[in-house]
């Protein structure tokens, strides 16, 4: 194996990584909408903690070895189109999926501090209102369509 073919593989191994996480997240945020008691909403959040591993490591590796790869493949250039639009959609993948799961962080936080206060099995409004907040959601949507996107633009390379 060639050494752009690692590139080539940690990048999307990478890929895979972000997907995963991404799934992971969904699946969670989907499972524990319309749950109110903390001790039901730390089992869901137990599942998304190797997700917060992957997502930092796909997050990351896509970045540093698709540029990467493009310096050391030479029919790419970093500034090829199709690699500026990924980079874009990356930093509005990773700004908006960022600032979407500090909701569900401070849901995870709320839930263990109640738990830990033995409040556990008592329902919380503000857990429940947590979990359902429409802009984590929206910002959630929004950062996998932009993960959706750059697969699309990995996959057909417009203008290359």
């Amino acid at each position: 194996m060639s050494f752009t073919d690692w590139l080539l593989f940690l990048h999307i191994a990478s890929a895979f990584a972000l997907v995963a996480a991404l799934v992971t997240f969904w699946s969670v945020a989907i499972a524990a909408r319309n749950v109110d008691r903390p001790v039901d909403s730390l089992r869901y959040f137990r599942i998304s903690k190797p997700a917060n591993i992957l997502i930092t490591v796909g997050t990351i590796g896509t970045l540093i070895f698709g540029i990467w790869l493009a310096i050391d493949f030479d029919a790419y250039k970093v500034w090829d189109g199709w690699i500026l639009i990924a980079i874009v959609l990356w930093a509005i993948a990773a700004g908006t999926g960022q600032r979407g799961g500090m909701t569900y962080q401070q849901a995870a936080q709320l839930a263990g501090r109640l738990d830990a206060e033995n409040r556990g099995a008592e329902p919380s409004a503000e857990l429940k209102a947590m979990l359902q907040n429409r802009q984590a959601m929206w910002l959630t949507i929004i950062s996998s369509v932009a993960v959706l996107l750059i697969l699309i633009d990995m996959i057909y390379k417009p203008g290359a």
